[in-house]
């Protein structure tokens, strides 16, 4: 489900490096009214090559069902589809959690459904994985994961997906970096951020980096796409669940528009198209549906400024901000 990247053409990519600059720019209903083909920014967990083949035909039932020409984007980065709804180069988007509620504070993006996994579940688990034939799997095993990786970070070479994923970066950092007061960023012998969940889990399969953060999801996809890697990987630790990936649209296109594409979404059964995903279907959801993982990014922060050792009168502002807006969400 989630989570999670090829840009399909030049424009998405400067979106990602120009966003900052068109912050102030709108789109007016009567533009968003005149859509004629309806732009769908997929955030690719893998290879397009890989990629393009399962969506297509989504794509098509989609274009059939609500009767206009559907285009899909394939990006490597999550601040593209971000930046892409923003500025209203695309209008639909399938998202990871942490992405979404950055895309519902920029983008003006409305969660709508989530999907469900072929079990009926509506939630996945972030991992830590290592290689098979790794010498720490053993005592990371016995120990816990998570407590061999902070007890060991100095001799460990380490892998996050990309800063807005969430079982790729939010999550673990907030269950095994924040909560134990430790800063990956200076704990490990080497930290990178490989970009996306099949570039970490082949990271690790073929031995570059000791220990990578992942979801059973992309492994699960990673078991069809390319089984001789997926055999080479152990998992060391995982998550609680996490609130499945969301479908979102901008807030301002046509109602008309937006109830077709929920009805397309919440009655689209079709097997064979939706299996190579893990998904059987999608449930209606709405923007609260994401509010634990708000909560998680506000606890993340706080913790990170509680535990600095000279905070700045700017700090202990942001601190108390975060503490009312985690305050608000909780009592929402």
């Amino acid at each position: 489900m989630e989570r999670r990247k090829f840009v399909k053409n030049s424009s998405l990519f400067a979106l990602s490096l120009a966003g900052a600059k068109l912050a102030n720019l709108t789109f007016s209903p009567q533009t968003l009214a005149q859509v004629k083909e309806l732009k769908f920014g997929i955030i690719s967990t893998e290879s397009q090559s890989n990629q393009r083949p399962i969506w297509e035909p989504f794509i098509k039932a989609l274009s059939d069902s609500i009767g206009l020409p559907v285009k899909a984007f394939y990006v490597t980065q999550y601040v593209a589809v971000i930046e892409a709804m923003r500025t209203g180069d695309v209008h639909l988007a399938w998202y990871g959690g942490k992405s979404y509620i950055e895309a519902a504070k920029r983008s003006n993006a409305e969660a709508f459904a989530q999907v469900v996994d072929t079990e009926g579940g509506k939630g996945y688990y972030s991992h830590l994985i290592t290689n098979k034939d790794n010498p720490i799997v053993a005592e990371a095993k016995a120990m816990g994961g998570d407590k061999y990786v902070i007890k060991n970070a100095s001799n460990l070479t380490f892998a996050f997906n990309d800063p807005n994923s969430t079982s790729g970066f939010l999550v673990p950092s907030y269950y095994v970096f924040a909560q134990n007061e430790v800063d990956p960023k200076k704990a490990f012998k080497r930290l990178i951020f490989s970009g996306s969940h099949e570039a970490t889990a082949l990271a690790i399969a073929n031995n570059q980096v000791d220990v990578a953060t992942n979801n059973n999801e992309a492994l699960d996809r990673l078991q069809k796409t390319n089984p001789k890697a997926r055999a080479n990987i152990e998992t060391i630790w995982t998550s609680t669940l996490i609130p499945s990936d969301p479908i979102a649209y901008r807030q301002d296109l046509p109602a008309d528009l937006k109830q077709k594409i929920r009805d397309f979404f919440y009655n689209y059964k079709e097997a064979k198209v939706l299996e190579p995903h893990g998904w059987s279907g999608f449930a209606q959801a709405n923007d609260k549906t994401w509010n634990p993982i708000r909560e998680l990014d506000l606890a993340k922060k706080i913790l990170e400024l509680e535990n600095k050792e000279n905070m700045t009168a700017e700090d202990k502002q942001k601190l108390e901000e975060f503490r009312q807006q985690l305050k608000a969400i909780k009592s929402n």
